[in-house]
């Protein structure tokens, strides 16, 4: 059986290092990716299972906008993680398209849980 590739957009080191490992731990396989720009190309290429990503990368919202009105992208759920102290970026996030908004000790702490729950959501 094939590992499920997650792709992970982050440019705080931490949390981001430490979910690829916890996501490795897990049996995923783990695409990195640091400039949200690319997002939509690199799912389009790689076909994700799935995406989580860093609330406080650059260019995130219109990046994960862009993704969900692409019909190959379309499908992917997006976990976005951080931002708990900035409520508009949270909201914005929601309003581009992120399914599931988590704080980083949330997504680091109960991360099968996250992924079971976005996963569940379309």
């Amino acid at each position: 059986m094939t590992q499920p590739l997650a792709l992970v957009l982050y440019e705080k080191l931490l949390p981001g290092s430490q979910l690829v490992n916890r996501l490795q731990d897990l049996s995923y396989r783990v695409q990195t990716l640091s400039d949200a720009n690319r997002l939509v190309e690199c799912a389009e290429q790689t076909k994700p299972m799935l995406v989580l990503a860093d609330l406080e990368a650059k260019e995130l919202c219109p990046a994960v906008s862009k993704l969900k009105q692409n019909p190959a992208t379309q499908h992917l759920p997006v976990l976005g993680f951080g931002g708990d102290s900035k409520p508009e970026l949270q909201a914005e996030a929601q309003k581009s398209g992120v399914n599931l908004l988590v704080s980083d000790s949330a997504v680091l702490n109960h991360l099968p849980e996250c992924l079971e729950q976005v996963l569940r959501i379309e």
